[in-house]
């Protein structure tokens, strides 16, 4: 299906254009025949596959049929995490360059008063973590009374954040639900996610695309079966051998994360940690460097496994296994976006049978050139470069 064939008002059309989309992904061509009417929706897709662009255009067609200047924002879009703020907000933007509508982010770790003063000056579309948000409404900076439509991105990751009392006291403060537009995005909607739906929302018609898969399809996992003295030269091996040009190395704590950070900068690999008590600017620049190519290598704990849209990842690494399922999906997730193909390489370690079952990372078997089986839940063995000249 392509965008021309919906009922997408002109100036939504010249942004998709501009942006350079054509043809709807499943996701969007399943939701946005449901959204533009105004209908509430639930949607599941794999990460990285048009979620945010499918309730953007949504949104914009639904401010720009009732357009009626009230100098208090018409939207919410609520999201977990501040870089998945300002991914969205950069995205609206960009979708959202004709259409006459101020946007603004609002998350902490930045200047309190410039957010205070954009909101004091007006802002149609607010996009924005619950806790600052909060703190602006009890000062009655804003009102959520004109609220038309409301965005719940990633609703999963707001329970596994602890954000769901600030979320629902946020709620409250709508309209009823009745009177406005209410979506809701994740890659993972589980029971909890929708009594949340089906208490603030206005009977939500469910969307999923391909549950049954939940990672991506043009990404090729591969495990490393792997002892702890083992796993730094088991890394030092493939980023050599594959020359990885822009990976992500995901780990589970930022005192690991550090110490990994040193070792292979002592090994001559660049590379910078984004953790979540790293200071925001700080945290920016370093994504900043990690998309423009200045950086090729990133290590990360968690807190920047969603919401992150950085094109060409070519692998994603991890360190550490994940706790659970949701976490590997959305690490994943950072590689293969929107139909691009990427490599996702796990390095368990030997004891980790049970694990590799709770995150039912479990694929089909591949046939390599050299004879070696490559899949998760299968113990293989591969021969290291020379590892003369390596830091440990």
């Amino acid at each position: 299906m392509r965008f021309n064939e919906l009922p997408i008002p002109e100036p939504v059309l010249r942004g998709i254009n501009e942006t350079g989309f054509s043809t709807c992904t499943p996701i969007q061509e399943q939701t946005l025949p449901i959204t533009l009417t105004g209908t509430d929706i639930a949607g599941q897709a794999q990460t990285g596959t048009g979620k945010t662009a499918a309730f953007l255009i949504s949104l914009f067609t639904r401010l720009l049929a009732n357009d009626k200047p009230v100098g208090q924002p018409r939207a919410l879009i609520l999201a977990p995490t501040r870089e998945l703020v300002v991914q969205i907000e950069a995205d609206a933007k960009q979708l959202g360059a004709h259409c006459g509508f101020a946007v603004q982010a609002i998350y902490g770790g930045v200047d309190y008063m410039k957010q205070k003063n954009a909101l004091m000056d007006g802002a149609d579309i607010i996009v924005g973590t619950p806790g600052r948000l909060i703190d602006y409404l009890k000062q009655k900076i804003y009102s959520l009374k004109d609220i038309e439509v409301l965005v719940i991105d990633e609703a999963d990751r707001m329970f596994d954040l602890g954000f769901i009392a600030d979320l629902r006291f946020i709620l409250r403060k709508l309209p009823p639900f009745e009177k406005r537009q209410n979506m809701m995005f994740s890659a993972t909607l589980n029971p909890r996610v929708m009594e949340l739906a089906y208490e603030f929302m206005n009977s939500p018609t469910k969307v999923s695309v391909t549950p049954e898969t939940m990672t991506a399809e043009r990404v090729e996992q591969l495990l490393f079966h792997c002892s702890r003295k083992e796993k730094f030269s088991l890394l030092l091996g493939l980023l050599r051998r594959d020359g990885m040009a822009r990976t992500m190395i995901f780990i589970n704590t930022k005192r690991e994360a550090e110490h990994l950070h040193n070792l292979l900068n002592a090994n001559n690999f660049p590379c910078k940690v984004i953790s979540g008590d790293v200071e925001q600017r700080k945290r920016m620049k370093i994504l900043d460097n990690f998309k423009d190519g200045s950086l090729p290598i990133l290590i990360a704990t968690d807190v920047a496994s969603r919401g992150l849209h950085i094109d060409g990842v070519s692998h994603v690494i991890n360190y550490d296994l994940p706790q659970d399922c949701e976490d590997y999906v959305h690490r994943i997730g950072r590689t293969a976006r929107a139909g691009a193909e990427g490599k996702a390489i796990s390095l368990p370690m030997r004891m980790a049978p049970f694990s590799l079952r709770r995150l039912k990372i479990i694929s089909k078997p591949k046939s390599r050139p050299n004879g070696l089986m490559m899949s998760c839940m299968c113990l293989i063995m591969y021969e290291l470069p020379a590892q003369s000249g390596f830091r440990i």
